[in-house]
């Protein structure tokens, strides 16, 4: 009999797989069953097996974390390390995995001190279709695609396609069209400056993790 864990693994793999190599330039994970801390709502939130009422307010209260530590150091109290494994298959911050330090690696659901050797090993990623390829070495299809959700490469904002943009997440039509309308930027300080003229600094700051200059 498969686990219903192995069966999501196995379907999204698969999605992975039928979307074809021009659909999955995105640089950001395909994430089907994981909420992000930083847009979940709080009725989102407080289903979430694990969270309790404190919790809940730790995070809409820290809000946008900068990093996974970050949110991890404003729940983690009196949880064991496997309550934590267990919340953080369901609720993640991805990583960046060009400066995520092995602490933040460990994270990642599942981690073990082997893979988070590897995911370093290849730094520096310019693309997801790089991650695919070289954990694809060491893990079947669909421990690949699983690991895909928690994890980033930031994207060109210069060059990214459309599809690249739109991966990012809460990205939607309306701030794909600002995002392009200011290229070329020079600096992330552009990018601040002209991204806050339509939302709060919070949100700037949101957006700015999965972005970068080349």
């Amino acid at each position: 009999m498969i686990s219903t864990k192995c069966q999501h693994a196995v379907a999204l793999a698969a999605i992975l797989l039928a979307a074809g190599p021009t659909t999955l330039a995105g640089q950001v994970g395909r994430n089907q069953h994981v909420l992000n801390p930083n847009l979940a709502t709080e009725e989102q939130l407080a289903a979430v097996p694990g969270l309790d009422d404190a919790a809940v307010r730790a995070i809409v209260g820290g809000r946008p974390f900068p990093s996974m530590t970050a949110l991890h150091g404003a729940i983690e109290g009196a949880r064991t390390p496997e309550q934590m494994k267990d919340l953080y298959a369901r609720l993640f911050l991805p990583i960046n995995l060009n400066t995520a330090s092995r602490d933040e690696i460990m994270l990642v659901p599942g981690m073990g001190p082997r893979m988070a050797h590897e995911f370093e090993e290849y730094r520096p990623y310019r693309a997801l279709t790089q991650f695919r390829r070289e954990i694809g070495k060491y893990v079947d299809s669909a421990e690949v695609a699983r690991l895909e959700q928690f994890v980033f490469v930031p994207l060109d904002l210069n060059s990214a396609t459309d599809d690249d943009l739109m991966s990012i997440p809460g990205m939607g039509p309306r701030m794909l069209r600002e995002f392009k309308e200011y290229r070329p930027y020079r600096s992330i300080e552009q990018f601040r400056r002209e991204i806050g003229k339509y939302v709060n600094e919070n949100e700037v700051a949101r957006f700015e993790r999965y972005v970068t200059i080349r």
